[in-house]
């Protein structure tokens, strides 16, 4: 038994020990790898920093990307004592302590860069706690949120802060990390070419992600270096960011729907793929893709609906994942259709105008009369029963009287909806015709 316990005491870490990302966490904000769009010569912190006007700020983006420790070094860089707190485990009376910490520093010519993880998850009142402490000065606040500030945070805090796009570490900038691990371990990864790819391509563009997996790579004892599919036979590749009722949900529908809009198939699968694999609802992905149909191709092609509906019906039948190979033939088949929005242009300039004209009636030739108090109303009185024209067209006008006739639907040359462009201007012929 005790063999056993010193084994296990063996394989945790000595007392003493520093992770990888701890012991590589930048000095100076010089050494920060990546974010150059508000590190760089002319950008926002670089500025502020110049010219001494540091504000309040709203980190946003994904994990791993940089943003506690630019908060420690902008502490540091301003003489600002740093205090971190995280949203998810604090509450008021955690917050009221930080307060009056800070204010004791204040009054003693000392402020306060108070950072805050997850600042979203902060409620209203929460959030508003905040104010007038940014506001006489007692703290300067930096957020940090892997949600849309625009979405998750109050516009009073918004108004008092300035929002700053940090972005996914792009592969060049993870292999810059790890060849930093490297110098810091004294040891070059024992990995060849494929798989040093490999390793860069599952931190998925997180920092601490990719140190991480370096730290288990490191200690692996090897007498030759690894290839790709041993690295994936010993390391689980990270999960893709995705949360289906967040930004990333709606972030990635947008690019399913603007591929279809823009023909291009392939993009249109991949961001399918992107949201299966995700973990997203088949059934919600194919009622956006019908919608697809009667927004973006409508009576370009009247049989892209039809088809999304079987395949609608096919998945129902099959379930996943067979089921969604027919979500993928709806979407190939949509994303080269001839497109056309001119019913839904139409239809929202109906709705604008049915606002407007409110209740205005229909024209008393096109009313049923069942009564003869109706009858005697005028309902009914000189309407033209189409068929019984010799082209069954009768060029009445059927919108409120006195209301300018106007011309919603625009049909465009592309696909069946040319066909009906033709129509169109044949019946126009024939309204003109009957109006002399």
């Amino acid at each position: 038994m005790a063999d056993l316990f010193d084994a296990d005491a063996a394989a945790l870490p000595k007392a003493g020990f520093r992770p990888l990302a701890d012991r590589l966490r930048p000095s100076a904000l010089s050494e920060v790898i990546g974010q150059g769009q508000i590190l760089g010569p002319d950008a926002p912190l670089t500025v502020m920093l110049a010219s001494g006007s540091l504000g309040s700020l709203i980190f946003w983006g994904p994990p791993g990307v940089g943003k506690t420790t630019i908060a420690r070094l902008l502490a540091d860089k301003t003489d600002l004592h740093f205090v971190q707190i995280s949203a998810i485990f604090s509450g008021v009376p955690e917050l009221r302590k930080v307060f009056e910490a800070a204010k004791i520093r204040h009054r003693n010519g000392q402020g306060t860069l108070l950072f805050v993880d997850e600042i979203h998850r902060f409620n209203k009142a929460q959030q508003d706690g905040f104010l007038p402490h940014m506001e006489d000065g007692t703290i300067l606040l930096v957020g940090a949120t892997t949600e849309n500030p625009s979405f998750e945070l109050n516009a009073a805090l918004l108004s008092r802060s300035q929002v700053l796009v940090l972005e996914r570490l792009p592969l060049s900038d993870l292999e810059r990390l790890a060849q930093r691990a490297e110098q810091e371990l004294d040891r070059p990864l024992p990995l060849n070419g494929a798989a040093r790819a490999s390793l860069l391509e599952m931190a998925d563009g997180d920092g601490r992600a990719l140190l991480n997996l370096i730290e288990q790579v490191a200690a692996w004892k090897l007498d030759t270096p690894l290839d790709g599919k041993s690295l994936a036979a010993r390391l689980m590749r990270r999960a893709a960011q995705y949360d289906k009722g967040g930004d990333a949900h709606y972030n990635l529908i947008s690019a399913l729907h603007k591929s279809v809009r823009g023909s291009d198939p392939d993009a249109a699968l991949y961001w399918l793929a992107r949201m299966l694999e995700g973990g997203e609802d088949p059934r919600y992905l194919m009622r956006r893709i019908t919608r697809m149909a009667v927004e973006d191709i409508g009576l370009a092609d009247p049989q892209a609906q039809v088809i999304c509906l079987q395949s609608w019906e096919t998945y129902e039948r099959l379930g996943s994942p067979e089921g969604e190979l027919a979500l993928a033939q709806a979407l190939t088949y949509l994303a080269l259709a001839p497109k056309s929005n001119a019913t839904y242009v139409a239809y929202k300039a109906a709705r604008k105008a049915a606002k407007h004209t409110g209740s205005a009636p229909p024209p008393k030739h096109i009313l049923n009369a069942p009564t003869k108090m109706m009858q005697e109303q005028g309902y009914g009185a000189g309407y033209a029963y189409d068929h019984d024209a010799e082209d069954g067209f009768s060029g009445q006008n059927y919108f409120p009287d006195g209301m300018e006739r106007p011309r919603y639907y625009q049909p465009v040359e592309r696909g069946f909806e040319r066909d009906l462009k033709k129509r169109l201007e044949y019946f126009e012929k024939l309204r003109a015709a009957r109006k002399t």
